[in-house]
Parts: structure tokens; C-alpha cells; sequence
């Protein structure tokens, strides 16, 4: 197959479209052209062509009277376009082969929409104007449109043609980065519907003040938050650290304000000093913002969970 784009300076919204084709159909032929008849042999026409039909695999918004737009408002770009037909097939496809799970249709487009609404409608915005570089001078639109070579680059280049190879390797590299980052949304979003069940179920201590979990890597704040009013702290086991982690629980999403707060006393301790102020032998350290502490053991943990309780 062969997916024709756009050649000259890229953006963020044609390269995360080429890139979620590239995941469906591996192995295609992208072509970098604004020549009209190798954009109408191609079997994909991204953020050109001057045609949206899904059916033919035509995606270009630039077209007199174009109009598609998202339920909010949203304008759709290249990006847009390209997910709202193929989103969910490919975050299908992630979650078989890279996450190891298999999900239905439905899990599918609510994960392909929840990734529109964080993700792919600010690449349409900062491509139609909307957003200057939604969002922010580092978003993710600001940072793909630094793989573009600069003009020192292209002088360097020697050639026009040299200097559109050297553009159509950076464009490449786009792609990888945007891959790495959408195989990353699919997989938080599929260990965070595999982790509801098993935080749910997981055990519950000091009068279902404390919630227990087995892997501290495991997703549990939005079921806590939402369906665990009692609970004021969760302990978990770091596989990776090899320690057990007392966690606060936000009160609200994308707060640091706790339902209850880790002692003011323990703030920035460490070791020594922390094991002199809680009387626990292991204990390993409590963050400044009083948020998560840390034993070696379950039991030095524990202990320090019900003076926080206490607190």
C-alpha cells in the first residue's frame, strides 16, 4: 500500500496520521509529494489531495467548504480525520500485540475516543490555528515540529533533493516518536481496565481505611477516588523498588489535595531521622509534600499507616 503526504515542512497532525496508518498497515510505501496524480495512485491521500472521503482513504481538510468538526466544536485536521475513521481498529490492534490483551469493539472506541479528547484534538488545533502550539511551547505539537531539519540543515543539504531525503528521514523519526507515544496511551488505558477488577477486590485494612495492593505499578486512583470513600491511604509492594509504599489518596482528580495527609512531622525525612520520628526501624523515607512514605517491610508499612491514621 502507499500513503501519499504532503512533502516540504511537516506537522504533528500528518504525522501522527501516517503513523496510525503505519500501524494498521505495515510495511507501506509513504510518498512526500504534492504531485496530483501519485496522490490519486496512492491508496491513502494524508493532509492533502483536497478530498475527505474515509471509503477512499482520502484525508485533507484544507479543501474550500470543508466543515468536519468534532461534537464539541473541535475542527478536524489530518489527525483527526485519520483516528475518527481508524482510531479504534488501531488501539485494537496495540492492546493484542503490545499490551498482550485482547479488548471488545466497545472498549476499543472508548479508549480511541478518551485518546481524541487527551491527545488528538489539540494536534488538530495547533495545526488549524486554533491552538498556537496546543498545548504549550513543548507540547507534543511544538516537539514534532522540531524534527523538521532548520535551514542551516537544508543549506547543508546541497540539493533540493538531498534536503527532502533528509526531510523524509526526520519525518520518519516523527513517526517513531509519535508511535512510542500512542503504543504508550493504548497501554495505560488497557492496564488501567485489566487493574479495576483486581483494585476493586484487593484487601482491605484498619477498618477499610487502608487499602492493600500486591504491585504498586497497578492503576488504582480513579477507583479509589470515585468508589472508596473510606479509604485514606493505600499500601502497595514496589517490585521494582522492593519496598512497600504508603500512598495519600487524592480527594480530586488532578490534585494533590488528600483526602488525609501523611504527618507534617515525617515531611522530607529519610532513614535515620525518619525511623527516630515514627519509631520504625525500616523506614525508608516520606516526601515533602507529606504524599507517599516508604519501609522495607510490609509490617514497618503498616506501622506507619496506623500512625498516619492516627495523625
Amino acid at each position: 500500500m502507499i500513503i501519499a503526504t504532503h512533502s516540504g515542512k511537516f506537522h504533528a497532525d500528518d504525522v501522527w496520521a501516517v503513523a496510525v496508518l503505519e500501524l494498521i498497515f505495515p510495511g507501506c510505501t509513504l510518498i512526500r509529494t504534492r504531485d496530483p496524480e501519485l496522490i490519486r495512485q496512492a491508496d491513502f491521500a494524508v493532509d492533502v489531495g483536497g478530498i475527505w472521503d474515509p471509503q477512499t482513504g482520502r484525508f485533507d481538510h484544507h479543501q474550500k467548504g470543508f466543515a468536519g468538526a468534532r461534537q464539541s466544536g473541535v475542527v478536524y485536521a489530518s489527525a483527526g480525520l485519520v483516528w475518527r475513521t481508524h482510531g479504534p481498529r488501531c488501539v485494537a490492534l496495540i492492546a493484542e500485540i503490545h499490551a498482550g490483551h485482547a479488548i471488545t469493539e466497545e472498549q476499543a472506541r472508548d479508549m480511541a475516543y478518551a485518546i481524541d479528547a487527551d491527545l488528538v484534538q489539540y494536534l488538530d488545533m495547533s495545526d488549524t490555528g486554533a491552538a498556537k502550539n496546543a498545548p504549550g511551547g513543548y507540547g507534543l505539537s511544538a516537539v514534532i515540529s522540531g524534527f523538521n531539519p532548520t535551514w542551516l540543515d537544508e543549506q547543508h543539504a546541497g540539493s533540493v533533493e538531498a534536503a527532502e531525503e533528509l526531510r523524509q528521514t526526520q519525518f520518519r523519526r516523527g513517526m517513531e516518536f509519535m508511535t512510542d507515544i500512542l503504543i504508550n496511551a493504548v497501554k495505560y488505558r488497557v492496564g488501567a481496565l485489566h487493574a479495576a477488577d483486581q483494585v476493586r477486590n484487593a484487601e482491605l485494612l484498619e477498618n477499610g481505611r487502608l487499602l492493600f495492593l500486591q504491585n504498586s505499578a497497578m492503576p488504582w486512583a480513579t477507583i479509589v477516588r470515585n468508589e472508596m470513600p473510606n479509604v485514606l491511604f493505600v499500601l502497595s509492594y514496589s517490585i521494582a523498588e522492593q519496598r512497600y509504599m504508603l500512598h495519600t489518596v487524592p480527594a480530586a482528580q488532578d490534585s494533590f489535595e488528600a483526602r488525609k495527609d501523611l504527618p507534617a512531622v515525617w515531611a522530607g525525612l529519610q532513614d535515620a531521622e525518619l525511623a527516630a520520628a515514627t519509631g520504625v526501624p525500616d523506614a525508608v523515607f516520606c516526601h515533602n509534600g507529606r504524599f507517599i512514605a516508604a519501609a522495607r517491610s510490609f509490617e514497618g508499612a503498616l506501622q506507619m499507616a496506623r500512625l498516619a491514621l492516627l495523625d
